[in-house]
């Protein structure tokens, strides 16, 4: 029997390289992409030593032609893509009015319009063999604002609507669609907010991560990986298969006040 494959996107950190190698402890063919390639050729070759089966693609969720490069590559290698991870992102802290128009528009493109068009790609392999699952990386912005993040939170705002609207598309098949929405979780990405909302609020980092960070939480605390991997263990499993555009909050009990 073959392995299920899996496609994750922004593989070379953070929640990315985390699921990633989760599912390939699983016994998934995992294929991992982002725009540093170097990186997820390393995270790939180091599953290979153990054993496991991992490919390391480039892919810039922004370019149609790495899209293409991408569904190229999977049929290449048997034509079926049953577990898609939208995970590639990006961040820019800035009032609106500061905020630069052509790094407005990216975010957009990364976040959301990329998520988009790789699925729009892939549901014909998943239509094929009449299984799909494809899971966002959303967040507590998802579902809630925060000052100095218009461009993130409007996208992850978006990625809610768009999975419903796939839910209801694929429903006559075995497919799901859901958004995974949890709040900071200490990643590169994260480490970046840090300093940059340390700036723009004239405050230290330490108050960033106390103050704006976790003060929403009742738990007070980061999300760690293992959570988010068991998330999508969920997700992906036969006893999720009715559940489809969905959010799944991981945040503390932010949202419950």
């Amino acid at each position: 029997m073959r392995s299920k494959t899996a496609l994750v996107t922004g593989a070379a950190s953070g929640i990315g390289l985390a699921i990633g190698n989760n599912l390939a402890q699983q016994g998934y063919t995992v294929w991992f992409s982002d725009t540093q390639l170097e990186k997820v050729e390393h995270a790939a070759e180091n599953l290979r030593e153990q054993g496991l089966k991992a490919h390391a693609i480039q892919l810039n969720v922004s370019s149609e032609i790495d899209i293409a490069n991408a569904l190229a590559s999977l049929e290449d290698a048997g034509g079926y893509a049953d577990i898609l991870i939208n995970n590639a992102g990006i961040q820019h802290v800035a009032r609106l009015e500061d905020f630069p128009v052509d790094r407005w528009k990216l975010l957009t493109e990364v976040l959301l319009i990329g998520p988009a068009m790789l699925t729009r790609a892939l549901l014909p392999l998943m239509r094929r063999h009449n299984f799909g699952r494809i899971i966002n990386i959303g967040s507590i912005h998802s579902l809630v604002a925060s000052p100095h993040k218009s461009a993130y939170v409007a996208a992850k705002h978006g990625l809610l609507g768009f999975s419903k609207v796939v839910a209801l598309e694929t429903a006559d098949q075995n497919i799901t669609i859901n958004t995974l929405c949890p709040s900071y979780v200490k990643t590169p990405l994260v480490e970046e907010q840090i300093a940059s909302q340390a700036k723009v609020h004239g405050i230290s980092e330490e108050d960033v991560i106390n103050k704006i960070m976790l003060e929403p939480m009742p738990k007070r605390s980061f999300i760690e990986m293992d959570e988010l991997s068991g998330a999508v263990n969920y997700l992906i499993s036969d006893a999720a298969r009715n559940m489809t555009g969905q959010e799944m909050v991981l945040d503390g009990g932010w949202t419950i006040k």
